[in-house]
């Protein structure tokens, strides 16, 4: 069953494709979409690593639909034979391949063939344009509204968005087109958030010089009366560092601001506003 637009409280990342697992690329996409859902105030909930596999795309991008409210993949959408993210997708929700004519004009307009295809014609029947159109065929649910289902984020970009099942964004891998189309869907997904205006969470950082296991007491402690707030507490080791890091993570400003004095005193340590920021000269 489709989702529905409601409103978007929790998020899920599939990473998709070979060389992620391989060790041949290193993923960046899902840092920067984590990054992205903590601004938004969006809990992102899962990130998932999953190779060019049909079977694989299919049971993630069918549970992660129907357990998130929006769910991003990154890869696999390129020209070549292991390129299956539409396909799989499309097989997920029962739902055909089209070529998507609006970006079939776009990708003519606004991309310029490779050096080493001189001859290349868009009017020409080839290998190449069969390869260059495996990119624009989308899956589109007929009985809806195309231009939900493909978003252009932005005029100079022929990649669109295809946006199956109401809620499953497809994305490419390539870095910079994935975080400039991370960033374009911001304007569509602020009237959805739980706080409109899209000011997110906040984070409180403490440097500490303790030890986790010496600060571990209170800050069970300090959980106990933060988290019924709905702030949770963290505490993270920094190997071959001589402080270690606390945070506090939460909505209500407020009430994490007035636990700042209680918490300093509580892990020997300071607030800082970036983490190492009070390292010694030594250590850095």
């Amino acid at each position: 069953m489709a989702q529905q637009k409601s409103m978007i409280h929790t998020a899920g990342c599939i990473i998709i494709g070979d060389e992620v697992l391989g060790g041949k690329t290193v993923d960046t996409n899902s840092a920067y979409l984590a990054k992205f859902c903590f601004s938004l105030g969006m809990n992102l909930k899962r990130i998932e690593v999953i190779g060019d596999d049909e079977a694989e795309i299919i049971e993630a991008a069918q549970r992660m639909s129907k357990n998130y409210d929006f769910v991003v993949t990154s890869g696999g959408i390129g020209p070549t034979h292991d390129d299956i993210t539409y396909q799989s997708i499309a097989k997920a929700f029962n739902l055909p391949l089209k070529l998507y004519e609006p970006a079939f004009e776009r990708m003519k307009r606004l991309s310029k063939p490779h050096p080493s295809q001189p001859n290349f014609d868009w009017d020409t029947p080839s290998p190449a344009l069969t390869a260059k159109l495996r990119m624009i065929e989308l899956p589109i649910d007929e009985s809806k509204n195309p231009d939900e289902q493909v978003i252009f984020v932005d005029d100079n970009l022929w990649v669109p968005v295809s946006v199956v099942n109401g809620n499953i964004h497809i994305l490419p891998g390539v870095p910079r087109l994935f975080e400039r189309m991370i960033d374009g869907l911001k304007p569509m997904l602020l009237p959805r958030l739980t706080d409109p205006e899209g000011k997110g969470v906040y984070r409180i950082l403490f440097s500490t010089p303790l030890a986790e296991s010496a600060v571990a007491g209170y800050l069970t402690e300090l959980a106990a009366k933060a988290e019924p707030k709905g702030v949770k507490v963290g505490s993270y080791p920094r190997w071959g560092k001589s402080r270690n890091t606390v945070t506090l993570v939460g909505r209500d400003l407020d009430f994490m601001e007035s636990l700042v004095p209680e918490v300093e005193k509580g892990v020997q340590g300071k607030r800082v506003s970036v983490e190492g920021e009070d390292d010694s000269d030594i250590e850095k």
